[in-house]
């Protein structure tokens, strides 16, 4: 049941992470999203076969602790910011804090009703979840939010190197992340979202 919940909760929480992409992106000046038909909390506008579907429920059947993945990213075009400088990194941040701000609203809940609250294990599902989407889309490495973040305060050189790079070296350096440095990520995960459940780690 609670790995049923998870689901739903991730499913809502990239859905989420998604729409503040594009909200910030439209409140900045462009439309791309909103006329993509994507400025919208509908999950099925937003869901990815693969990081929506097929990755959690891989997760799911083997008793996975949580349950991880992604929504197809928003489009934006950054040419279409008002905010030259900073535009890019306000859209790219958003998505984490929406995560985080929905981790943080879970946790106020979880503390209200208590740890023996029949609902407690579904909030701290919740909180570990938003966590975690928070913390590894900051991660910088491309296509993750993050690069897009670090690239506003490179020297210009720099990030042209960064994005215009091969794709796929992104790819590689994610995958080798998740085999090799998601063990370091975890228990800052879990360490995070029991800090604001208010429980000892």
């Amino acid at each position: 049941m609670t790995q049923i919940f998870s689901l739903v909760i991730l499913i809502l929480s990239v859905t989420l992470h998604e729409f503040f992409h594009g909200y910030v992106a439209y409140r900045l000046g462009d439309n791309t999203a909103k006329n993509a038909g994507r400025l919208t909390l509908n999950p099925i506008k937003h869901l990815d076969p693969v990081g929506s579907f097929f990755l959690p429920l891989s997760l799911y059947l083997i008793n996975s602790p949580f349950l991880f993945g992604w929504a197809k990213p928003v489009p934006y075009n950054p040419n279409n910011l008002r905010d030259k400088k900073y535009g890019d990194a306000k859209v790219a941040v958003a998505g984490a804090a929406a995560n985080l701000g929905l981790a943080i609203f879970c946790a106020l809940f979880f503390r209200f009703l208590g740890p023996a609250s029949l609902v407690a294990p579904f909030l701290l599902q919740a909180i570990i979840i938003n966590v975690l989407l928070a913390l590894f889309n900051l991660i910088p490495i491309p296509p993750l939010d993050g690069s897009k973040i670090l690239a506003t305060f490179l020297p210009l050189r720099w990030r042209l190197r960064l994005f215009q790079a091969n794709p796929w070296w992104g790819f590689a350096f994610l995958i080798l992340f998740i085999f090799f440095g998601f063990d370091y990520l975890v228990p800052l995960v879990f360490r995070l979202s029991f800090s604001l459940a208010g429980l000892p780690f």
